[in-house]
């Protein structure tokens, strides 16, 4: 049996079923591009082969007998699985099937860049499967460089290792959260001087902090580092202390007892991108890097 099996070629598998079809030898030669007398030895060689006769053969009409009916069912079936295969695997090397695993945090979900290119994506690659994770900040590059996520979406600056790369996609700035009880809140801008007494609740993007700090000529005093965003407001609506966070998350979560205000001064930008991996193989993920890098920001 194993060495049936191993034996049986798909062109045997072919010229049975073109003789099936047409139950004429002849007319099935001429379809495969054979001589009649090559495809006859071929589906002897095939009955050989499997040790049963598969034709009935006469001068004057071609069937197929039991063994050769079920036969055939079979290895049609074969055939379009082996077509379905080639199929998949071409589709797969043009980056049109496949998995992706993508890392971000929170802030790129409330600002809709998440959102807005996995849609495009979807859209023009529906044969690809994507899931993603929220996970915290300072875990994504190394997630990306051992190959447990394909792409993350960050907020800048933060440190990549050597072998990835970045795009930027949305420039944003960073607001105040305060309680709403407190005295930052009867101002509509915060200021350096009013800053400078506060307790700061810091996110995991503390760039906000350290410029409006840098800025106003104070150190910050951070009284607690939650993580999360959500986190992060839920201690300022306790009145733990005041946060500099995204102007999203002010557009996108509202949380009781918090409130918003500018900042005194030029807007400290706020930047969402994508890090992936510079020579990225998987023709997924480069499909959906070159998505990436047509909407970059210059």
């Amino acid at each position: 049996m194993v060495n049936t099996l191993k034996d049986l070629e798909l062109r045997h598998f072919r010229c049975v079923l073109a003789v099936a079809h047409s139950l004429h030898f002849a007319r099935a030669a001429a379809e495969l591009g054979i001589s009649p007398p090559a495809l006859t030895k071929q589906v002897q060689e095939t009955e050989q082969l499997l040790g049963t006769r598969l034709f009935q053969r006469s001068k004057r009409a071609v069937s197929l007998t039991a063994a050769g009916e079920l036969f055939v069912l079979e290895a049609a079936r074969a055939l379009e699985q082996l077509a379905q295969a080639q199929d998949v695997a071409r589709r797969a090397g043009r980056g049109e099937l496949g998995r992706l695993e993508i890392g971000y945090v929170a802030s790129a979900a409330y600002s809709g860049v998440l959102q807005s290119q996995f849609a495009r994506f979807r859209a023009s690659h529906p044969g690809i499967h994507i899931s993603a994770r929220e996970y915290a900040m300072d875990a994504l590059p190394g997630l990306l460089d051992q190959g447990r996520v394909d792409l993350a979406f960050v907020r800048p600056p933060l440190h990549l290792p050597d072998g990835l790369d970045s795009v930027v996609l949305l420039r944003d700035r960073f607001v105040l959260a305060v309680q709403a009880d407190s005295p930052l809140a009867r101002q509509e801008i915060a200021g350096p001087a009013a800053l400078a007494q506060q307790a700061f609740i810091v996110p995991e993007q503390e760039l906000g902090t350290l410029e409006a700090s840098r800025r106003g000529g104070f150190a910050a005093q951070v009284v607690s580092r939650p993580g999360s965003l959500v986190a992060v407001l839920t201690e300022v609506s306790l009145g733990v202390g005041c946060a500099i966070v995204p102007h999203s998350v002010m557009a996108s979560v509202q949380l009781p007892g918090v409130v918003f205000r500018e900042l005194e001064g030029p807007q400290i930008s706020s930047e969402i991108a994508v890090a992936f991996r510079r020579h990225e193989q998987a023709p997924a993920a480069r499909a959906f890097i070159a998505q990436l890098r047509a909407a970059a920001l210059a």
